[in-house]
């Protein structure tokens, strides 16, 4: 054959690398953790205060699990498997060192509407003299442990697919004012359920639509039969559990949980702390920021800690275990109302978002009648529907920035001030409205222009180059070629302009706020112009904004008067201080 030879054809498997055995490792290290932790472990450092955080969370495991238990209308022996099995699941497969897996009273609630429904009281009577021979159990708990079982491996089947499909950024649909009303209705409908031990009334399950207030209409209908005995009881209770959890939240102000590096990685570990401990009769689990702010507060180093507990909540379950079947119900539904205590005070936060915006005000306290009415995903569906439509019917209305205008006040600017001062300063412009849907990249899109080192390599057209554009623009300052320095530098300041922000919800205003105070911590001077009065409200009363100094200007100039006035008044100090 003449001419040049033809190219020959690759192969699709010949350019497939074969894995190594590092590679292998390094999979394994990212899936479970605990290989990374656990081989750089401190015996002499790290095993007394987790010891010691154990048998503190043990304690709480046990009363939380009992008191779950009876909240997802099963025998409460499977609440103790709840606080025993996900735990372990989640020390191997888990990155939070703080984190404590066990019952939570949201998915027990949501749990016992699947029970009741599937297996109500009315069928105990066919099974009440049939016995198993698994835990020496009658059919009719079985069954119902069953449904709570099935509830657990559906929905940690949902979070491993969550998981391998890498849905964690879908979270932010469901804004914060949705999530708070939602979870204060759900601990309304928690506290509702357990009026019948409270009170010791023998009562009814009462479910479905309006079933919250029909709950209430038996109670006062027949408010003769509360036995006096359990309603003191349970008043002692309660006061003794709020003191102790009062003395205990001077501790709590001043955590920080250290959050998980890979949040996604999160999905797989309660995903397969659900799915695997349902094999175990387990009910659904979750983590309580109750018992994370716990471990913390005492000092636990790693997952050692639940580890320890777990074993002190074996030790329970075959010791002392039988000797728990003879507490009184009102002091496990005691516990529980008190456990919500952190939900049910949610209602301040109305103050808040009439201040801040009142239509998330109002989307809060649609979302809390509908849950409270319905049910808790009914209530969370209508939120996230309701946030969705109001954003796309006021999206129209936004306005984007001129970039002739812009440039028009740039060099207004430069006459005024000196290149020096200039090149320290960082005009970024607001062009779009802020919301929840647009928030988390703005704040990251602004973290990364301040902390991107400018070798000239990385120009402004690059920057412009993120998913989202439009929604901010840097006009001047480091991030040109001539820049040498990070702005990460003390001496750098940075100018918001919001004369494009056309509107913002309490998510967006919320991400302003966290924007100025990140700054504020990495030594970088913020600066907000053009702000509309709600706005400039707003943000004042959403977070504790710096009252020393001026932070909001009429003008981008003035802005930038004020920062070289700043550089003048330091450098003055510098040579008094000489």
């Amino acid at each position: 054959m003449t001419g040049a030879k033809r190219k020959k054809k690759s192969l699709p498997w010949s350019k497939m690398r074969i894995p190594r055995c590092e590679d292998f490792k390094q999979w394994c290290r990212r899936r479970l953790p605990i290989l990374e932790w656990a081989t750089h472990y401190s015996l002499k450092e790290s095993l007394l205060p987790d010891t010691v955080s154990g048998m503190m969370l043990a304690v709480q495991q046990v009363a939380q699990g009992l008191a779950f238990a009876v909240l997802s209308s099963v025998h409460p022996v499977f609440g103790l498997y709840g606080s025993l099995f996900p735990a372990i699941i989640y020390a191997i497969f888990g990155m939070g060192r703080h984190v404590a897996t066990g019952t939570f009273a949201l998915t027990s609630l949501i749990s016992a509407n699947a029970v009741e429904r599937l297996v109500p009281l009315s069928s105990q009577n066919l099974t009440t003299h049939s016995n198993t021979s698994v835990l020496g159990l009658s059919d009719f708990e079985m069954q119902r442990i069953g449904v709570a079982a099935a509830v657990s491996f559906l929905g940690g089947v949902i979070q491993v697919a969550m998981f391998v499909l890498q849905l964690g950024s879908a979270t932010f649909l469901i804004t914060e004012p949705v999530v708070s009303a939602m979870t204060t209705g759900a601990a309304t409908h928690v506290v509702t359920s357990q009026a019948k031990y409270l009170l010791g009334m023998k009562m009814p399950h009462i479910s479905g639509p309006l079933g919250f207030f029909y709950i209430y209409a038996y109670i006062f209908k027949n408010i003769k039969s509360v036995q006096l005995e359990a309603l003191l009881l349970s008043l002692l209770s309660i006061v003794v559990l709020v003191l102790v959890k009062e003395l205990n939240e001077q501790f709590k102000r001043k955590i920080k949980i250290v959050l998980p590096v890979d949040l996604v990685l999160e999905f797989l570990a309660h995903g397969l702390s659900n799915v695997i401990a349902s094999f175990f009769f387990c009910i659904p689990s979750a983590a309580a920021m109750g018992r994370t702010a716990g471990l913390y507060s005492t000092g636990a180093k790693t997952q050692v800690a639940c580890l320890i507990s777990c074993i002190f909540v074996l030790i329970v379950i075959y010791t002392i275990g039988p000797l728990l079947y003879w507490l009184p119900m009102c002091v496990l539904a005691s516990i529980i109302v008190v456990g919500l205590k952190g939900m049910l005070i949610q209602f301040r936060d109305l103050k808040r978002y009439w201040n801040v915006d009142k239509i998330d005000w109002g989307i809060w306290v649609s979302t809390y009648i509908f849950t409270i009415c319905f049910a808790a995903n009914v209530g969370l569906l209508f939120g996230g529907v309701c946030t969705t439509a109001i954003v796309i019917g006021r999206f129209p209305r936004a306005k984007t920035l001129s970039t002739k205008n812009m440039k028009e006040m740039e060099f207004k600017v430069k006459t005024e001030m000196d290149d020096e001062t200039l090149q320290r300063v960082k005009i970024i412009s607001i062009n779009n409205p802020l919301v929840f849907l647009n928030a988390k990249k703005f704040h990251n899109d602004i973290m990364n222009i301040i902390q991107k080192e400018n070798t000239g390599n990385q120009p402004l057209d690059e920057i412009r180059k993120y998913e989202q554009s439009t929604l901010v623009s840097s006009l001047s300052g480091v991030c040109n070629e001539e820049a040498t320095q990070p702005c990460l530098n003390p001496k750098c300041s940075l100018v918001l302009d919001c004369s494009g922000l056309t509107f913002s919800d309490y998510t967006g205003v919320s991400m302003l706020v966290e924007v100025y105070m990140d700054c504020k911590n990495k030594s970088v001077d913020v600066s907000l112009v053009h702000c509309t009065a709600s706005l400039i409200k707003a943000m004042k009363y959403c977070g504790n904004l710096d009252s020393e100094k001026p932070i909001f200007f009429e003008s981008v100039s003035a802005a930038i008067s004020n920062i070289h006035l700043n550089k003048n008044l330091s450098i003055l100090s510098d040579h008094s201080e000489i």
